[in-house]
């Protein structure tokens, strides 16, 4: 049995915890800072999705990344799955850092997370289910960070709209 690619994930991810926490410069190297960006190290926008702000923070992606990537990668496939998880992680952090209007650093893997529930809202549009209650959930996550505080909206905001944008592209051009 071939291993899923959410599973994948979430063990580099958790691996890359360890590391973070065995190298503490990991985090240097890995974490999103806008004018580290700008200047060129583009990886950033990436490598995010690798350090995290302690073990809840952890928990609640990986636990969020399994609910919502399961059921996604199994209605799309590996590649299509894998292609809305990156692609809402650039999007986020690209929110992230160009929306900001002063620099700071982000880390986790909420900005691809929220790409994930943006590709539940375009699957279910597709078969005409209701959205309602994804729209309740994706509200409540957006209060939730308001009220606890720092938390990145923007790469939230970011990845929803990138994952929402890139799953009806896939969804119109493979006809799943």
């Amino acid at each position: 049995m071939k291993r899923s690619a959410t599973l994948s994930l979430i063990t580099i991810i958790c691996a890359a915890y360890l590391a973070d926490l065995i190298y503490p410069q990991f985090y240097d190297y890995t974490a999103l800072f806008g004018p580290l960006v700008q200047s060129g190290e583009i990886w950033r926008l990436f490598s995010v999705a690798l350090v995290h702000g302690g073990l809840t923070h952890l928990f609640f992606n990986m636990f969020s990344l399994l609910v919502l990537g399961n059921p996604v990668e199994a209605a799309l496939g590996k590649a299509r799955f894998l292609v809305i998880f990156f692609v809402s992680l650039l999007t986020g952090s690209l929110a992230s850092v160009y929306l900001s209007s002063y620099p700071y650093v982000s880390v986790g893997a909420s900005g691809a997370v929220f790409g994930l529930f943006g590709a539940f809202i375009a699957m279910r549009k597709m078969i005409s289910e209701g959205v309602r209650d994804i729209y309740l959930i994706i509200g409540l996550n957006f209060v939730f960070g308001f009220i606890l505080g720092g938390v990145d909206w923007r790469a939230h905001l970011g990845g929803l709209v990138g994952g929402y944008l890139t799953t009806t592209v896939l969804l119109r051009i493979t006809r799943v």
